[in-house]
C-alpha cells in the first residue's frame, strides 16, 4: 500500500493522495487502508517514514575517506535524493502535514539529521571542521544545502543547467567557511 501511495503521490500530488485512490492503485478495498494503516494519516505517516529513512541512507557516509570527501559525498547524496524524490521531498519539507504526523515522524526524521551531526563531529575530530556544537554546525550545513536544492526543484535557479556546479560550489564554500583554523 505504501508503494501504491507513493505512485499516487508522484502522479497526482498531495491533493490526489486519498484513501480511495491508494486502495484502487493497490488493488484493495478502501477499508484495507484503514485496517492496516489507520486511514489517511497513517498512510501519510508510513510514506514519510520511508522517505526520511531514504534521506538518512542517502546522507550517511561510512568512515574511511578524508572528512572533506565524506562531507561532500553526504551533500551529494542529499541532492541526489531530493532530485530523485522531488514530490516526496516537497511533502517532507513543504508543509501539508499535520503537527501530529510531524511529531510521530521524529524517530525517522531525527536520524537523517543525526547522520550529518555525526559526520560533523567526526570531521571535528579529524581537524577539518571548526570547534563548536556539532548539532548547530550540522543545521547550518543542512540549511544551506536545503536552500540550494529547494531553489533548484522550484525552478528558481537561474541557468538551471548549471545547478549541479552551483550546488557543488555551495558545498565547497560552506566547508571552507567551517574549516578549522590552523593557528
Amino acid at each position: 500500500m505504501i508503494d501504491a501511495a507513493v505512485r499516487v503521490l508522484e502522479r497526482e500530488g498531495l491533493v490526489g493522495l486519498t484513501v480511495r485512490a491508494v486502495a484502487a492503485e493497490a488493488g484493495v478495498a478502501p477499508m484495507g487502508v484503514y485496517n492496516h494503516l489507520e486511514g489517511k494519516d497513517g498512510l501519510m505517516l508510513a510514506v514519510l517514514e520511508r522517505a526520511f529513512d531514504g534521506l538518512r541512507d542517502a546522507v550517511t557516509v561510512p568512515p574511511g575517506p578524508p572528512a572533506r570527501d565524506r562531507l561532500r559525498a553526504s551533500g551529494q547524496g542529499y541532492r541526489r535524493f531530493a532530485l530523485a524524490n522531488s514530490v516526496m521531498y516537497e511533502l517532507m519539507f513543504g508543509g501539508g502535514v499535520s503537527a501530529e504526523i510531524h511529531e510521530r515522524l521524529a524517530p525517522h526524521a531525527e536520524p537523517a539529521l543525526g547522520a550529518l551531526v555525526d559526520l560533523v563531529a567526526q570531521s571535528q575530530q579529524e581537524g577539518l571542521i571548526m570547534a563548536g556544537d556539532p548539532m548547530l554546525l550540522a543545521v547550518q550545513i543542512w540549511s544551506a544545502v536545503h536552500g540550494a536544492v529547494s531553489l533548484e526543484l522550484s525552478g528558481s535557479m537561474p541557468e538551471i543547467e548549471q545547478a549541479e556546479a552551483v550546488y557543488h560550489g555551495l558545498v565547497d564554500a560552506v566547508l571552507r567557511g567551517m574549516t578549522a583554523s590552523k593557528e
